[in-house]
């Protein structure tokens, strides 16, 4: 539980990230959301975006995913949030270097910026989130296991709950079934004594 809660917060805040960097310049003061989708496929521009279809759309997805992943505990479907977010930020800086023969990071704050440090922060804290959550329990199935115990949540019930296959029988037979003592008193039990009969028990 505790593991779960806490790979969730990992993952929301890098899915938080992600989302907010397009909203930060990425390159020689151009944001993230000022680049075409296309352009990760045919080579980068000048030429600019609207929001819905710059790289803010692709990071959209991954918060979407982020959060699918967290509700239902899936630490697959985490992961696959950082994986996308890492590789459309990883194919951006391909085609960004490709345009510009070079990658560099100065000190007068051209050349990678904060958005790209930001996208790449929040992906591989989605994929710290997915390793640390624990994701969720299997069902135990005793039967399927060859155990001959009924089904049931390991969460709830550690041990099977006992079956009839013993059945309580009274008088003991060979018979299965519930009891076939229907009285709420014990059964009588014999008299113990087996010697000669007092004959004075004839005489009143």
């Amino acid at each position: 539980m505790i593991r779960n809660v806490l790979g969730s917060v990992v993952a929301l805040v890098g899915a938080a990230a992600v989302v907010l960097s397009p909203f930060r310049d990425w390159y020689d003061g151009r944001p993230g959301h000022d680049y075409r989708v296309r352009d990760l496929f045919e080579g980068i521009t000048t030429t600019s975006s609207a929001v819905m279809v710059s790289l803010f759309l692709p990071f959209l997805v991954v918060a979407v995913l982020a959060l699918a992943g967290v509700v239902l505990r899936s630490r697959l479907v985490v992961a696959l949030a950082g994986v996308v977010a890492l590789g459309f930020t990883v194919l951006w800086m391909v085609r960004q270097g490709q345009a510009t023969g070079s990658l560099t990071v100065d000190p007068d704050g051209s050349g990678l910026q904060w958005g790209v440090a930001l996208a790449l922060g929040g992906g591989l804290l989605l994929l710290i989130g997915s390793l640390v959550m624990s994701g969720r329990r299997r069902r135990v199935r005793g039967r399927d296991a060859g155990t001959g115990a009924p089904d049931h949540d390991a969460r709830t019930a550690p041990y099977p709950t006992p079956g009839y296959e013993h059945p309580d029988t009274w008088p003991p037979t060979q018979e299965p079934g519930p009891s076939t003592q229907t009285s709420p008193y014990p059964e009588p039990e014999p008299d113990p004594y087996t010697g000669p009969e007092d004959p004075r028990r004839h005489d009143g």
